[in-house]
Formats: C-alpha cells, structure tokens, sequence
C-alpha cells in the first residue's frame, strides 16, 4: 500500500476535470496509486480470496486472474495455474 501523497499536480487535474473536492481526489489518486503498485502476487492472492468469498471454484477463479493478470496495464508475465496455486497457497 502506497503511503506517500499522491502528486498534487494529479490531484488538481483530477478534481478540476471530475467536479470532485479536493481531498475526495486525493483519495481516489491515492486508491488507484495503490492498485497499480500492488505486486502480482498480492494481487493473485487478494483476486483468489474474493472470488472464494464469491463461491466461486478454484479452476475457475484460477481462468478468471489469467485474464485479469493479461489486462492490467503492466501485465506480468502469464502464469501457469501452478504457478498461481503456489503464489495462494505456497
């Protein structure tokens, strides 16, 4: 999690062009800062819990981070389901 403040020059922008107050742009910054700099394997292990919370089986929420992971604006390289598996569970 990112604790640094967002670039205050980012913060203007996004509040002069959404409407929103200035410490409600700061925080949606800080959120997407954060979300962007969360490591692969954080992200695999946070997507694998949600999805368990959503009933979701493990083939499936395994297809369903290997699509996600190819999306992200910096993908990682692909994972086998292995390789996930053992990011989960070690």
């Amino acid at each position: 999690m990112v604790t640094e403040s967002p670039p205050p020059d980012l913060v203007r922008h996004v509040a002069g062009t959404t409407g929103l107050p200035l410490g409600v742009a700061a925080r949606v910054v800080a959120d997407v800062v954060a979300y962007f700099g969360e490591t692969t394997e954080d992200y695999v292990r946070r997507r694998h819990a949600e999805l368990r919370r959503g009933q979701y089986r493990n083939a499936q929420i395994w297809a369903v981070v290997t699509v996600e992971l190819a999306a992200r604006a910096v993908a990682p390289p692909v994972l086998t389901e292995r390789q996930l598996r053992r990011i989960v569970y070690g």
